[in-house]
């Protein structure tokens, strides 16, 4: 494993407890950070913490992310606890389950969108200010590979990636000048929990997209959202970093 130098530094995660951010926990924390963990699984948060004890500084967090009032009460928690926010990893998703665009419900819709669109600008919205008080700051959102084609029987999570990589490509812009860059990440299929959301025939389609023939492992992930996260990653901004096994086409 490559070292990278996040000493000093603090971290969010969202969706923290499980898959690719509990792998982000791990390389962080492997890299001198301290950790901030977000999850609506308090159960889940518990294990993640008993497991992450002893690799550095970690505190936990129950929060809904389409809730604003949570996101606040959460964000001024991880002051409390860590004295200041550096970095924020958007990772948190949901998929919904799988279905025809005029199969799905439309509560289950809107749900997918709230979590993985209307969560990040909400939990950017509060840590923003944070970073900026730092004069320092790195942002990296979990898209996926989805957002860019958008998978048939996936269209709200599809939507909700582009999504987030409009909300990434805009943010930066606005934060260009202040020291804060914001990136993202758009990985082909990990196999994680989330593969428990949908039908095994989109996991083969998943799998059969992918050149390399095989899954994204979650460490993968991880190194470059660490990198992404440290002071190495210094004039990208706006970008969208391809981790698909060769799936992506631009």
């Amino acid at each position: 494993m490559n070292a990278l130098d996040l000493n000093g530094r603090v971290a969010i995660i969202t969706g923290g407890a499980r898959g690719i951010g509990y792998a982000a926990a791990e390389r962080m924390l492997a890299s001198g950070a301290a950790v901030a963990l977000w999850d609506i699984d308090a159960a889940r948060l518990d294990e993640a913490a008993a497991t992450l004890a002893g690799l550095g500084k970690v505190s936990t967090h129950v929060v809904e992310l389409t809730d604003e009032a949570s996101v606040r009460a959460a964000t001024a928690a991880v002051v409390a606890v860590h004295g200041k926010i550096d970095i924020l990893v958007n990772n948190a998703g949901i998929t919904g389950g799988n279905g025809k665009l005029w199969e799905l419900d439309t509560e289950t819709w809107r749900r997918v969108v709230d979590v993985n669109l209307v969560g990040p600008f909400l939990t950017c919205k509060v840590v923003v200010p944070e970073l900026l008080k730092n004069g320092w700051g790195r942002i990296v959102n979990v898209a996926s590979i989805a957002g860019k084609e958008g998978n048939p029987n996936a269209s709200h999570y599809s939507a909700s990636k582009a999504g987030l990589i409009g909300l990434t490509k805009s943010l930066a812009k606005e934060l260009a000048t202040s020291n804060v860059l914001v990136n993202a990440i758009t990985p082909a299929a990990a196999k994680t929990e989330i593969f428990n959301q949908m039908k095994q025939e989109h996991i083969d389609f998943m799998l059969s997209k992918i050149p390399m023939n095989r899954f994204l492992a979650v460490e993968e992930a991880a190194a470059l959202i660490g990198w992404l996260s440290s002071e190495d990653c210094a004039f990208s901004t706006g970008a969208v970093f391809d981790i698909s096994g060769g799936r992506a086409v631009y």
